[in-house]
């Protein structure tokens, strides 16, 4: 057994032979030419027929898998019709005499280094989008048939391994795909009857190969370099789209185990095809809006595919703990902007870097603790160091002119913290206003209730937020004294303990006195024994783990 580590970008486990696509050669001769101006007409022909086939490539993936789904194509058109991309190869074609062919692969290159050079993750995955468009216009150039055609003829690298949807040429056989590399409209073309699987050496879980794959619902793995062998061809392998691995020839107690695993992801498939846009009420009529939590921009893929009606914790503060230094301002807004993007009116609400205790970060420089559970953390690192705090809350800002964005504080002790956070979110707000750029002007502000003095204050903090969610995981360390990281706690440290359940009690009641919703994120939520005590309590919200939303709405759907 050969085990190769990847990136994941889209959850799920496949298991089945392989086929690997070979490179497609995009080598193009450089001929000097006597009439640019006859270029430069062949060059816009083909621009237009390209365009053509992007309409209708869009058109079968919005009848497939929804109109937001399609916009992808509607923006490779754009690429493909701007001025500036049509004026750097028709200049390369007047000013240095080459064919069409040679002057679009040339300006190709130009933009692809030019995204790829830029401080946004989503713009750096722009590169491989002009690649794409680019490399269709040449194949109209030199005559090749796109897939999409109307007479159902095909051409290119998935075409030539049997996969793609329309055409003849396919085989009854299904496959985990292996590749250098796939554009999105050789993805959006695949057929699904015949795809198990993604793997390939290069790409990025913010491109849009890869959003796509989340959308078709195939496990996916990227950025596997060097461990890719075409030798694998014809092999049995094991995917794991949740850890991104990947593994070739696996052993029995390999596939065992993944076979195990299949089947329960199967069991879970079925709940969400029979739950998938049902209401997550009670029998007697009592609503619960039920979200999901994430880390990362990629997770917001397993919140929609498991039905979740928003985000209820996005947890900022590992933008920060997977890098090495400060993440910038368009660094967090990318990230938060995608996320709003992809939810469409889904409500995202993003928690403030929750850094110190448990969650340490080099670069920011911070002192040894003797108990850091209790030391300097969390919102007392915004407020002590509003510099750092601004960036965070002037990219939040900026994101939510994108989508449902709401911003939610955490370690909040006392009225005084939460209006400190204000006045520098005014602040924030004032600059952007200077500056002419858009946000949400009413965007909601809520605090997570996860000490005993945000409970004991409950009351007058209602008056100052629109909305409250309690941190389980923290209420329950700080209401009984226990080190939630020290494991010879854990038989004391019980979250059911009825302390635990009355701070909750009391919170729900005080957010209900003064109009504003509460909620649950943290790992009680899930916990389907407690199930009927938050309901009887009245809680309107619960945010869990995406695999956990589905379990959850059928438990109360029964209830």
């Amino acid at each position: 057994m050969r085990t190769i580590q990847g990136v994941s970008v889209s959850a799920g486990i496949a298991i089945g032979t392989v086929r690997v696509l070979a490179a497609v050669d995009y080598a193009v001769e450089r001929r000097l030419i006597d009439d640019p101006q006859a270029e430069m007409d062949r060059f816009r022909a083909a621009r237009d027929t390209a365009v053509a086939q992007l309409k209708q490539l869009r058109d079968n993936v919005a009848a497939e898998f929804g109109e937001n789904k399609a916009e992808l194509f509607d923006a490779h058109r754009l690429m493909l019709q701007d001025p500036d991309y049509a004026e750097c190869v028709e200049g390369l074609i007047a000013q240095d005499k080459v064919n069409a062919e040679f002057a679009v692969k040339s300006a190709a290159e130009q933009f692809a280094a030019m995204f790829a050079a830029m401080d946004s993750s989503t713009m750096q995955a722009r590169a491989a989008d002009v690649k794409d468009v680019s490399r269709r216009v040449m194949n109209v150039l030199q005559g090749k048939r796109d897939s999409t055609a109307q007479d159902g003829s095909v051409q290119g690298d998935a075409v030539q391994n049997g996969i793609v949807q329309n055409g003849t040429a396919q085989n009854g056989e299904s496959h985990i795909i292996f590749a250098e590399d796939l554009a999105p409209s050789e993805t959006a073309q695949l057929d699904r009857a015949k795809v198990l699987g993604l793997v390939t050496a290069k790409g990025s879980a913010n491109s849009h190969t890869a959003i796509l794959a989340r959308t078709m619902g195939l496990p996916a793995i990227t950025g596997i370099g060097d461990a890719f062998d075409p030798a694998d061809d014809g092999h049995v392998a094991v995917i794991d789209g949740t850890s991104g691995a990947v593994f070739v020839d696996p052993d029995e107690a390999t596939l065992t185990e993944y076979r195990r695993r299949k089947a329960e992801a199967e069991e879970h498939l079925s709940l969400l095809r029979k739950l998938k846009g049902k209401p997550t009420e009670t029998k007697s009529g009592q609503r619960v809006h039920l979200y999901a939590n994430i880390s990362r921009p990629s997770d917001a893929a397993a919140v929609l595919a498991n039905d979740a009606e928003g985000i209820g914790l996005f947890r900022s503060e590992f933008l920060y703990l997977e890098r090495e230094d400060w993440p910038t301002e368009e660094f967090q807004f990318d990230a938060y902007g995608q996320v709003a993007q992809e939810m469409g009116d889904r409500p995202v609400i993003i928690r403030t870097f929750d850094i110190g205790a448990d969650k340490q970060v080099d670069y920011f420089n911070l002192s040894h603790e003797d108990n850091p559970a209790l030391g300097y953390r969390a919102i007392r690192i915004c407020l002590t160091r509003p510099e750092i705090f601004k960036v965070q809350l002037r990219a939040l800002l900026r994101a939510s002119a994108y989508g449902n964005i709401a911003i939610m504080l955490p370690m909040i002790t006392s009225v005084q913290e939460v209006r400190d956070a204000k006045r520098i979110l005014e602040e924030a707000k004032s600059e952007l206003r200077g500056e002419r750029i858009d946000f949400n002007e009413s965007i909601q502000i809520g605090v997570m209730i996860e000490t005993p003095a945000s409970v004991i204050m409950a009351d007058e903090l209602a008056a100052e937020v629109d909305f409250f969610s309690i941190g389980t995981n923290d209420l329950t360390q700080y209401t009984l004294a226990c080190d939630r990281q020290n494991p010879s706690l854990e038989r004391f440290a019980d979250p059911h303990s009825p302390a635990v359940l009355r701070m909750i009690q009391m919170t729900i009641e005080a957010a209900h006195r003064h109009g504003i919703w509460c909620g649950i994120c943290g790992e009680l939520g899930a916990d389907l024994s407690l199930t009927d005590t938050f309901l009887r309590l009245g809680i309107d919200e619960l945010s869990v783990s995406p695999t956990s939303v589905l379990p959850l709405r059928n438990v109360i759907r029964n209830h």
